[in-house]
């Protein structure tokens, strides 16, 4: 089915209190992965690929093109509604070529740029996004990253509600990712939420709410995260841990000797890969279903 602008997929999550999930690719393997468990649960998704973990000179150089490809190629053919997202581009050129290329939603990632810069920035790219049909996400406020040993809070800071009312009037985003003490990166224990503040930015902000740092969002937690106005949840790195895992169980369990096109590049149940899609897959339909977004299609 065609792809369909994130706008319509998160005004549908919001009237029917559930949330969608945005469930980052890297490839084209991961990318079926997420598509074939959207499919399974009949759950309206939003794909794509982010540029916060891929190096800034491959994308420069062509990256977020072959991307736009692959992502193009296989979105256009879900079976159920989906939205392709270049999630946290670098830069403004990489937004706007995203956008050029066949991404319909973007979000340019300015949260620790300087306010006047921010503002100028997204709202440059709202106007040329809303020009070509595409729609714009954008971060107010800095998650912690997780590190090993910890979380370096040195440099987050959580979402103030005013001015994200005001930066969503003045930039004209559809919708706004919030820091109310999510973590980026983190899996080894849940993120302390603060759900008091999720909700006193929401009440600020008439946009659909976004939840970055998904892989340790406090499950117990979605229901009234939902209700608050979030209505999208991103979610990568406990999906590059999953389909890891299925890779190094297959690798460890192969003979000495194994035939090497049966293994690399086949796309069959031998392939190296297809252990690591199939974990990667449950987990993703284990979300959809915690989000309550399955049979939504």
């Amino acid at each position: 089915m065609p792809i369909v602008p994130m706008t319509e997929l998160l005004t549908c999550a919001r009237e029917g209190a559930y949330g969608v999930g945005y469930f980052e690719a890297w490839d084209i393997d991961s990318l079926e992965a997420v598509i074939a468990a959207a499919e399974a649960e009949k759950a309206p998704v939003i794909v794509g690929f982010g540029g916060a973990m891929a190096a800034g000179a491959w994308l420069d150089a062509g990256g977020v093109e072959a991307l736009a490809g692959i992502g193009h190629a296989l979105a256009s053919r879900t079976r159920v509604p989906s939205a392709l997202l270049f999630n946290e581009a670098h830069s403004l050129d990489q937004a706007r070529r995203a956008v050029d290329t066949g991404f319909n939603a973007v979000m340019l990632d300015t949260s620790a740029w300087p306010w006047e810069d921010a503002v100028t920035e997204v709202a440059d790219l709202v106007a040329y996004a809303h020009e070509r049909g595409a729609s714009v996400e954008a971060e107010l406020g800095r998650l912690p990253d997780a590190v090993e040993g910890g979380v370096d809070d040195s440099h987050a800071s959580l979402t103030d509600p005013q001015q994200a009312a005001d930066f969503a009037q003045r930039t004209g985003i559809d919708c706004l990712a919030v820091s109310v003490g999510n973590v980026h990166l983190l899996r080894d224990r849940l993120a302390p939420v603060d759900m008091g503040h999720l909700e006193a930015v929401a009440a600020r902000v008439p946009l659909p709410l976004v939840m970055h740092g998904g892989t340790s969002f406090p499950p117990d937690e979605v229901p009234r995260a939902i209700a608050a106005g979030v209505a999208k949840f991103n979610v990568g790195t406990v999906l590059k841990s999953e389909f890891l895992a299925g890779v190094r169980d297959t690798v460890a369990a192969w003979p000495e000797q194994v035939n090497v096109h049966d293994i690399l590049g086949s796309h069959k149940a031998t392939d190296l890969l297809a252990a690591g899609k199939a974990r990667m897959q449950l987990r993703v339909q284990e979300l959809i279903r915690l989000y309550g977004s399955h049979g939504r299609a």
